[in-house]
């Protein structure tokens, strides 16, 4: 029977979402033609930004933060919040370094460094869902004894990785010279993951519910939804792709960096805000996010290449994030 109401708020939701789909697809247009004027902007007043060179830079620097937001969009939906992401990272990537020192192979260590990430996503969800805990609150003591543990094991210092540990994070492939040294592997991995998940979030049953949980929990769980299980499981991706997170800057590094991500998971839930992803939950793309993620890429750049100070970035990345909110809340007002 729970089956059946399922399946039945699949329906009710897909037709809810139809007169949506437009809007949503112009938002889309709107934040994708805002990449492509700021990427003539930046071409115009920052010398040698429109180069294979830099571009290959962009994509290598907006991988962490798009993975990361892709992660913690699924929270968001599901009217969440993950604020542990920049702890995981650091933990997770630690541990991969510390227990590849210790002698274990260098592919093992990372899928261990994966599935430190993925406890600790899967402790969020059940503090969430078991101790009824706000995911505010659940997420940022995740976030303190996550650092706590990568500072502990560590005695906050950087230990070095063996050799080979690098190549994943500073590995390239089709490089020919000095001016283009080739696609590197995090950007392939960031495009896998965006394509994994957007199948995830759109194709599949969990996607749905998803989506249903955050438009509106009671009516999910009375349609026979496991809304504790989806949030987990929300939960669960967002560590898992902070653990991924982890394991490319440790490798680029080739170093345990137990400080390393501080303040990362604001750059995460500032390219999903700025992607379309609504903080009240229920709406959210990870094609929005990947677009939101590569907006505060080309600012991060573009601002660095044209002479602006880092404290300025700060300050137009903080502005557009609050503007990208406030559109949000407009748009709830008016509907």
């Amino acid at each position: 029977m729970s089956e059946i109401k399922a399946k039945q708020v699949e329906g009710i939701h897909a037709i809810q979402e139809t007169p949506k789909r437009f809007e949503v697809a112009w938002d889309k247009f709107i934040t994708f033609a805002a990449v492509i004027v700021l990427f003539i902007f930046f071409s115009i007043v920052a010398k040698n930004f429109f180069t294979a060179r830099s571009v290959l830079s962009l994509l290598l620097q907006t991988s962490a933060v798009t993975i990361m937001g892709i992660g913690v969009t699924f929270t968001i939906i599901t009217g969440g919040i993950d604020l542990s992401i920049g702890s995981v990272i650091a933990l997770s990537g630690t541990v991969a370094v510390m227990v590849a020192i210790a002698g274990v192979p260098i592919w093992l260590s990372m899928i261990i460094g994966l599935l430190v990430g993925v406890v600790c996503g899967f402790l969020n969800g059940l503090m969430i869902t078991r101790l009824k805990l706000p995911p505010f609150i659940a997420t940022l003591g995740m976030m303190m004894v996550a650092r706590g543990v990568a500072l502990t094991i560590t005695n906050a210092n950087a230990w070095p990785a063996p050799e080979g540990f690098g190549e994943l994070g500073n590995g390239t492939i089709f490089g020919t010279g000095p001016q283009f040294p080739g696609i590197a592997y995090p950007v392939l991995l960031m495009i896998a993951v965006a394509i994994i998940f957007s199948f995830l979030l759109t194709k599949t049953r969990i996607g749905r519910y998803t989506y249903a949980v955050g438009s509106n929990e009671e009516a999910a769980r009375l349609s026979g939804i496991k809304v504790d299980r989806v949030k987990i499981v929300a939960y669960i991706i967002s560590g898992l792709l902070a653990g991924l997170v982890g394991i490319i800057l440790a490798s680029r590094m080739v170093t345990s960096q137990p400080n390393s991500a501080d303040g990362y998971e604001l750059n995460a839930i500032a390219s999903a805000v700025i992607g379309g992803t609504s903080l009240m939950g229920g709406v959210g793309t990870v094609a929005g996010t990947v677009i939101g993620s590569f907006i505060i890429g080309i600012l991060s750049v573009g601002l660095t290449m044209a002479g602006a100070n880092y404290f300025l970035q700060k300050i137009v990345i903080g502005l557009v994030v609050i503007g990208a909110v406030t559109i949000d809340q407009l748009k709830l007002r008016r509907k």
